[in-house]
């Protein structure tokens, strides 16, 4: 039985990073998108290659180009011949109040975490319907609680979630399609949206006391993945129990 083909876009560093680890781990080829981060793509490959050589494989574009997302998927599947599964992963996160709010940040908040990942399904489709193969998308808990003073960033995330149980629906039966909502895993890389007092309030206000890991999302989408057949149309919440106390 060949080796499934895993697609993750944004797959170079943080979550994605660990995505793709996991995907390796669990047998899969894996192809990293990557836009400004190639060099950390690279480096990243290289260490995955010894394990099992030829299996990992990037691609580069820049996902607010619409007309590259279909040619993305093309070379992506390209790589090794079929297409098995994609994972949306990649996104934009900064504060959009209304009063600050402007075109440029609305449509790169709404490009990558929702339109990205409509076209790139879209392309991806023929694809996993001749391997009957499986969508995961990375959504939020504030697609369903949004987040003050993210007014953009939330609608995004909103749309991705009902995006998630619309696919399901378009390419049931060959393919499922479902999505991993992350609660307070990483903080942002400029530490400016979430200060020190900040983390300490949604730390205290997650059941678990404690954030999660990249690791911890990871797992849940290698479930979604390889190991759900009867699941499909499902975002799973991976935010220790934040979600339920907000």
């Amino acid at each position: 039985m060949a080796e499934p083909v895993v697609l993750v876009t944004g797959g170079a560093r943080r979550v994605g990073a660990a995505i793709v680890r996991a995907a390796h781990a669990a047998g899969a080829r894996v192809v990293v998108h990557c836009n400004r981060s190639c060099a950390e793509a690279r480096e990243l490959l290289a260490g995955l290659e010894p394990a099992r050589p030829s299996s990992t494989a990037i691609v580069q574009g820049d996902l607010l180009d619409l007309a590259r997302l279909a040619a993305l998927v093309e070379e992506a599947a390209a790589r090794f011949g079929r297409l098995d599964a994609l994972v949306n992963n990649a996104s934009s996160f900064h504060a959009t109040p209304l009063a600050r709010l402007d075109a440029a940040a609305w449509d790169d908040l709404v490009g990558t975490n929702l339109r990205a990942p409509l076209f790139l399904s879209q392309a991806a489709a023929p694809h996993l319907r001749r391997t009957r193969g499986a969508i995961v998308n990375i959504v939020d808990i504030h697609a369903e609680r949004p987040l003050a003073g993210f007014l953009a960033y939330s609608v995004a995330k909103s749309g991705l979630a009902g995006l998630t149980r619309a696919l399901a629906l378009e390419l049931a039966p060959e393919v499922r399609v479902n999505g991993v909502s992350p609660g307070a895993i990483l903080w942002p890389d400029d530490g400016q949206a979430f200060p020190p007092a900040e983390r300490e309030r949604i730390t205290v206000q997650t059941p678990l006391r404690r954030t999660g890991t990249p690791e911890d999302i990871a797992g849940a989408v290698k479930y979604l993945l390889f190991d759900a057949p009867f699941v499909t149309g499902q975002v799973l919440a991976v935010d220790g129990g934040r979600s339920i106390a907000l």
